[in-house]
């Protein structure tokens, strides 16, 4: 930190024993995208770097790691293969990311989780101690002599709302998505308003848009996305890129290739396993989706 008068100024009038903050410390960030990743494709992981770029280029945040979180089977979405395939192909599409991972702790669900529940399951695991010292072990180290060890202070530390239970920083969590997750609050029974108002409110959004996107259009129209658009960072993809899994399947069904859509180990790993067909669309066809089912069903109780 640069020291000058004004900043000496702050030293001598701030309490002895408490921490002061660093003006030039960022934000610690963890990019979690929920979805079925059916197949994963190659625009899944450009959304990681679009949104990591656009929140460095802010000067405040510091992304530290990416999590692709596959829904489970029970999400019952027509023309879903089997988790177990998903997360292998989303593993092999990310093996040789040095920060993008693949958690399979969603997809192992008997039953359908709604995604808040899976931003808290992953804040709580960055909560833990266990956790940041992972975290601590895989950010570069700073040089030696650059900052001394801070001494225990003599009054107990204010606990922020990204601190853990023993005062130490935790990094947010915030849902990655396309505009299409972010217009689709607005479909009757499909999200809960509390699971919105919780998201956006508690964790915070990173959408990314298409240039001429009317998505701010659609914030401006929702009273609840406009009281917490602050929380809602809008990220335009310049270069546009229509890949799509649909789009994906369609082409497999069709016997068309699908070569610099998908990483090359993905597009292996489908036509060794033989994974999309007329028979594997069909399937969960007729089958009322996880949410609407249930967000229906407590809508009438």
């Amino acid at each position: 930190m640069l020291v000058t008068r004004t900043n000496l100024l702050h030293l001598a009038l701030w309490p002895r024993g408490m921490a002061m903050e660093d003006p030039d410390r960022k934000t610690e960030v963890v990019l979690l995208a929920c979805g079925s990743f059916n197949p994963i494709t190659n625009m899944h992981l450009r959304l990681f770097e679009l949104a990591k770029d656009y929140l460095h280029e802010t000067g405040k945040y510091k992304v530290i790691k990416g999590i692709i979180s596959p829904v489970g089977d029970a999400y019952k979405k027509k023309g879903l293969i089997s988790a177990d395939h998903r997360v292998t192909m989303a593993k092999l599409a990310t093996s040789n990311s040095d920060w993008v991972e693949v958690d399979d702790w969603e997809s192992s669900q008997s039953e359908w989780l709604e995604t808040v529940k899976v931003l808290r399951h992953h804040h709580e695991k960055l909560s833990s101690p266990d956790a940041t010292i992972s975290l601590q072990n895989a950010l570069p180290l700073t040089k030696p002599g650059r900052k001394r060890k801070q001494e225990p202070s003599r009054h107990d530390p204010i606990k922020k709302k990204n601190q853990s239970s023993d005062g130490k920083n935790v990094p947010q969590v915030k849902l990655l998505c396309g505009s299409d997750v972010l217009e689709s609050f607005g479909i009757p029974n499909l999200w809960k308003l509390e699971d919105i108002t919780e998201i956006i409110q508690n964790y915070g959004l990173v959408c990314i848009s298409r240039a001429g996107n009317s998505i701010q259009k659609f914030i401006y129209e929702s009273d609840i996305l406009w009281k917490y658009k602050n929380n809602i960072h809008l990220v335009e993809e310049w270069i546009t890129n229509d890949i799509s899994s649909t789009k994906i399947r369609r082409a497999l069904r069709r016997g068309q290739s699908i070569r610099y859509l998908v990483p090359d180990v993905v597009r292996a790993y489908i036509e060794k396993n033989d994974l999309y067909s007329l028979e594997s669309e069909d399937r969960n066809a007729g089958v009322t989706l996880a949410p609407l089912q249930k967000n229906a069903s407590d809508s009438k109780n």
